[in-house]
């Protein structure tokens, strides 16, 4: 299934608005769990940071990644950057708007965006799954950080990522160039990089992969099939939420033997 065509639908829809913007961010943050996750490590980051951290947000996508930091973090300068103008464009009213003022946005292909090292922070969520030149990334993203700076990456691994189960499965999103990450392989591909020590777990255990298909892969097909379905989406979440909600609670308090999805902490 094409996963651009939906997004863009959403982003117009929510686009309409200041209020439905916010409110759109609050869904994502509520119905997705590698943000339960990333914020989950996010704010772990957040107390070791230094006085004025630099961060990069590397394929910001709707940007409520940016929005989570921007908000906790006044002292921080964050740079969002994205491939795709339309996001990009989006994301700079939105933020204008808010009068959130420590926040820039730039246009940029990550196999190529490099700057001298100047980041405590670049957060990489699905985003490495969209790219087969890997390694001309992470490279990338060492070079372009400070001594002691961290990178945060969420991407599916191969133990499922992707909802791909067996051999000869394609990926349930087809921009994906990648079915998923084996551990073992993302951690050798960040020390041969550059990085000094990574850190890697599993998530979307087993109560993640069922909150996942309950609040994201059916409600995605339900509106790759129509749009109509948009009115219906409502009814739908209020019945389902509540047993996502503990299902999404379990999956960040659980160690997970595997899991469909990986959380990845690379240090410079």
């Amino acid at each position: 299934m094409q996963y651009d065509p939906i997004k863009r639908t959403l982003g117009n829809f929510f686009n309409k608005s200041l209020f439905l913007r916010k409110l759109f961010y609050f869904l994502l943050d509520l119905l997705l769990l590698r943000s339960w996750h990333v914020h989950l490590e996010l704010k772990k980051w957040m107390k070791t940071i230094p006085n004025k951290p630099q961060i990069l947000d590397a394929g910001m996508g709707f940007g409520q990644y940016t929005y989570f930091m921007a908000k906790r973090m006044p002292q921080a300068e964050i740079l969002a950057v994205d491939v795709k103008e339309e996001q990009i464009a989006d994301c700079k009213m939105f933020f204008q708007a808010t009068g959130l003022k420590n926040v820039s946005f730039k246009i940029a292909d990550l196999t190529k965006f490099v700057t001298p090292p100047q980041f405590d922070l670049v957060l990489c969520v699905d985003v490495m799954e969209h790219i087969l030149e890997d390694v001309a990334v992470f490279k990338n993203y060492v070079n372009s950080m400070n001594k002691g700076g961290m990178l945060l990456i969420s991407t599916p691994s191969d133990q499922g990522g992707s909802d791909v189960q067996d051999e000869g499965e394609s990926s349930f999103i087809e921009e994906h160039v990648r079915d998923g990450y084996n551990i073992n392989e993302i951690e050798k591909k960040l020390l041969n990089s550059g990085f000094s020590k990574v850190e890697a777990r599993y998530s979307y255990g087993n109560p993640g992969k069922i909150a996942w298909r309950l609040s994201m892969k059916y409600p995605i097909m339900l509106l790759g099939y129509s749009k109509m379905f948009f009115v219906i989406l409502p009814f739908y979440f209020i019945l389902v939420y509540p047993f996502a909600f503990v299902l999404n609670y379990f999956d960040t308090v659980i160690k997970h033997p595997t899991g469909t999805g990986l959380i990845v902490k690379a240090w410079k």
